[in-house]
């Protein structure tokens, strides 16, 4: 007999263990080791089959409360992890030292992703995305910033993996309880429990109740749709992650950005805090949030502005990251779901009052005129933009480059935050403990790294042979509950009980089993494979996971085949997979594996920041330049596997590239791992882990992510904000009738004619040209305008590369024959070999970020 439905009842707790109400409840514990220490002190085994302070607080039973509440020892500790949360809450830190020191940062950020991977115990996330903005919050926290994170509330989160007898994935979807989560309703003054409101077709109405999870001093609000006020579809909205088709995905979207805005204008009233001066979009899912942040200020509740001056206003305090290299991972609607949604018959939003349907659907517009593109409104609500690594920022430069039309990829204004991950998560506190020796009190994650320098081979050694230990037990249980679950006998499972050995060179992979990822490359030669795994005298031992979205079957049938290599009986000891990949598997396989592989086809890897989680704990990267490590990597932290960039036969790259996976391993990287002094310890390896601890470390963590979008993005973003709104938004109205005005004179502007003088007839290096331009600018004023000189090298099609550019100042007082005006500029010239010029003319305004950022430029012509 099954429930019809669920809920959790909490454990009343004596009034000396109240403190442990918001212990259990501030998801600090999760990164947290002393308060993980208590919990798991009330009862051991219950602690390890959760690790969730809530369900092990209603599962341990009141005889097991009314003796803690007498124990002097646990009452102790427990008031000291009281104290020290409060003082972590309240105390000064990082974000509030810079503003002290007069940096101009923002009153409060709101923070919007489609998932958040906090912790185990709040099932909101799928993968690297949701990991990263689960990161971005903790290190956001302790970092002290005044942020607010936004997401929905999943009643069935992502799915559960498991596998069937012949290795095919299946998919399970949980049914989560809001009572049983570290979630609490957010309650107006009167107690009631929040909901916001979002207008649907057909004169319906969304509603979503606000739950918040506390992130240690980070609020997350989460918006559920699972409520008795709504029809009994819309309940559903909210149900899944990426789960439905794309009418599903469309109102999950419209409830993330403009339902999102809505819920954190609830929360600071409530709360009384100040409103978020920068919105910053996690990808493009919860890009509506600008078109509402857009109707705000064109209301009359508002500051009743017309669309283009609160579209102004909008820009320059929103932060867009993108997160998807390829054009496939865009989220594109058909334009009429937009307009069904969004719109009337006569042109009006109704989602939206106020706003011109024709303006919102201009907001995603693409070279397809039918499809409405999430990416694209995005980069046009976002004054500031980036992707997340520097590789990634130029892939993104080059794909979405049609934006800004006249622009060479390079000048395309999106820049790049590399991503980092949070420390305290995913690094074993069995680093902090080795660094601790000597050191007053707990070293934080930079004095972690930085003792990594001077700590014995013997330890670091022993400290990685203990994780690959642990990593091993974790293997071998989950395989043994994989088998059970696979429909084998118990006794026909004994077998995984010697599965891996502790002195065995441990591989990892971990990840979607999305195709770019390659998860089935190294099995392109499985007996050159299979020779690595049971080599008699230097082993390779090979652990693997990941889930294939439910709708993938391409990905099912990858999972599927390296399964079935995985169950043969000679290497089955070798190689495992291990299915329900997750965070609590993840820590143990980051902790464990010797080697971290990563092989996407390049450049199609963003950033790819499991490889950082495992260099955090002294694993060393085995991947092809793509993402974060094509800048990080430098032949001491791991090797880089080569690509056969240029091939365009993938079956062919394919070969070429797993060929070089495994003469790395064969030649490489085993030889290095079994080259034992006469104590057995590796010692070139372990060097490359000490370097690798101690200089890699540093680079990839969260919170130098977080400030880099501090100082570089969300304080410019704030600091613009401030200038386009200040005096009535009179620097929006300027920029926006700007941007009018150059829209209707930019046709207009010419370059006429471009003299050059003062060369001789055989320049040399250094030589002065001087160049001079006759520009009609077609209404604009000289001021309003940037002319450039360029030149470059010129190829063998006329094309300028390796170019610099130089302003040309206006000339007063001259003008052409027809009144233009004139620019001119002394060059000396910078290169030998064959060189060209041009001259462009780009818009320019005190409020812009960049030249390019309107995406007009008139360039001379022959």
């Amino acid at each position: 007999m099954k429930a019809l439905r669920r809920f959790t009842v909490r454990a009343h707790l004596p009034e000396p263990l109240h403190a442990l109400a918001d212990l259990s409840t501030n998801l600090r514990w999760s990164w947290h080791p002393p308060t993980q220490d208590l919990f798991a002190s009330i009862d051991p085994d219950l602690w390890a089959g959760s690790r969730d302070p809530l369900r092990l607080l209603g599962d341990i039973g009141p005889a097991r409360l009314r003796e803690l509440a007498e124990d002097e020892g646990f009452l102790g500790r427990l008031d000291e992890l009281a104290a020290d949360l409060d003082a972590y809450l309240e105390e000064p830190r990082w974000f509030q030292q810079q503003v002290a020191s007069g940096h101009r940062f923002p009153t409060g950020i709101a923070y919007f992703s489609m998932e958040f991977g906090v912790s185990e115990v709040l099932p909101i996330y799928s993968g690297g995305l949701g990991i990263l903005a689960g990161d971005h919050l903790k290190a956001a926290s302790d970092l002290g910033l005044p942020l607010i994170g936004v997401g929905l509330l999943y009643r069935s989160g992502y799915f559960r993996q498991s596998l069937t007898a012949d290795g095919w994935q299946t998919e399970r979807y949980p049914n989560l309880d809001p009572q049983g989560l570290s979630v609490r309703t957010v309650n107006d003054a009167d107690g009631n429990p929040v909901t916001v409101r979002v207008s649907m077709p057909d004169n319906r109405v969304l509603r979503a109740r606000l739950w918040v999870a506390d992130v240690g001093r980070i609020p997350l609000l989460l918006l559920d749709s699972d409520i008795p006020d709504n029809d009994t579809d819309l309940r559903g909205v909210t149900d899944r992650l990426y789960g439905g088709d794309q009418d599903h995905r469309i109102k999950q979207e419209i409830l993330a950005g403009v339902g999102g805005v809505r819920a954190v204008r609830e929360y600071t009233r409530i709360h009384g805090r100040p409103d978020p001066d920068v919105f910053h979009m996690n990808e493009g899912h919860a890009g509506f949030l600008g078109a509402e942040r857009i109707r705000e200020f064109v209301s009359t509740a508002g500051a009743g502005l017309d669309f283009d001056t609160a579209l102004a206003a909008v820009r320059a305090s929103t932060v867009f990251t993108t997160h998807t290299p390829v054009p496939a991972g865009i989220d594109r609607f058909p334009l009429d779901m937009v307009r069904h949604y969004f719109g009337d018959e006569q042109g009006q939003s109704t989602l939206l009052p106020g706003l011109e349907l024709s303006r919102i659907l201009e907001l995603g517009s693409e070279s397809d005129p039918g499809v409405f593109n999430m990416a694209h409104m995005g980069l046009r609500l976002g004054q500031r933009t980036n992707g997340v690594s520097k590789l990634h920022g130029a892939v993104s430069r080059e794909m979405f480059g049609p934006l800004w039309p006249g622009f060479d990829a390079a000048q395309v204004p999106i820049g790049s935050v590399t991503n980092g991950v949070h420390a305290p998560t995913w690094s074993s506190r069995r680093w902090t403990e080795l660094a601790a020796v000597g050191h007053a009190g707990t070293p934080d994650e930079a004095d972690t790294l930085a003792a990594m320098k001077n700590v014995p081979a013997q330890q670091l050694w022993a400290t990685r042979n203990l994780l690959r230990t642990e990593l091993i037990a974790e293997v071998r249980r989950r395989l043994r509950r994989s088998g059970l679950e696979r429909g084998f006998s118990a006794a026909e499972l004994g077998w995984t009980a010697g599965v891996f050995s502790s002195r065995v060179l441990t591989i990892g992979f971990a990840r979607r089993a999305a195709t770019y990822k390659r998860l089935t490359l190294m099995l392109r030669d499985t007996e050159r494979l299979k020779a690595l795994l049971l080599d008699k005298e230097r082993p390779v031992q090979l652990v693997v996971a990941g889930k294939a979205h439910p709708a993938d079957d391409g990905g099912k049938a990858l999972i599927q085949k390296i399964v079935r290599f995985a169950d043969a009986n000679d290497v089955r000891h070798r190689i495992v997979f291990l299915p329900d990949y997750d965070m609590s598997m993840a820590r143990f396989l980051y902790g464990g594996c010797d080697v971290w592989l990563n092989n996407p086809l390049r450049p199609m890897e963003a950033c790819g920041t499991s490889g950082m989680k495992s260099a955090l704990n002294g694993g060393l990267n085995l991947s092809i330049l793509d993402g974060w490590w094509d800048e990080m990597s430098d032949s001491e932290n791991g090797w880089a596997i080569p690509t056969a960039d240029g091939v365009t036969d993938d079956v062919r790259r394919d070969d070429l590239e797993a060929a070089a996976l495994y003469e790395l391993l064969e030649n490489v990287v085993v030889p290095k791992f079994y080259d034992a002094d006469s104590d057995g310890i590796p010692t070139r390896w372990v060097e490359m882990v000490r370097h690798t601890l101690h200089t890699l470390g540093p680079q990839v963590l969260a919170s130098r992510m977080v400030r880099d979008y501090t100082e570089d993005y969300y304080a410019p973003a704030a600091f613009s904000g401030r200038q386009v709104t200040a005096d009535n938004y009179g620097g929006a109205r300027e920029l926006a009738q700007f941007r009018r005005q150059v829209e209707t004179s930019w046709p207009g502007v010419n370059v006429l004619d471009v003299d050059s003088a003062g060369l001789e007839d055989t320049p040399l290096l250094g030589s002065t040209m001087t160049l001079t331009a006759h520009v009609d600018l077609a209404g604009l004023q000289p001021d309003q305008v940037l002319v450039q000189a360029v030149i470059g090298r010129v190829d063998d099609e006329e094309n300028l590369t390796q170019i610099a550019t130089t302003t040309m100042p206006l000339v007063d007082g001259r003008v052409g024959p027809a009144g233009e005006p004139i620019f001119e500029v002394a060059i000396p010239l910078p290169m030998t070999g064959p060189i060209g010029y041009t001259v462009r003319v780009m818009p320019q305004h005190r409020f812009l970020t960049s030249n390019a950022e309107l995406g007009v430029v008139a360039f001379a012509h022959q």
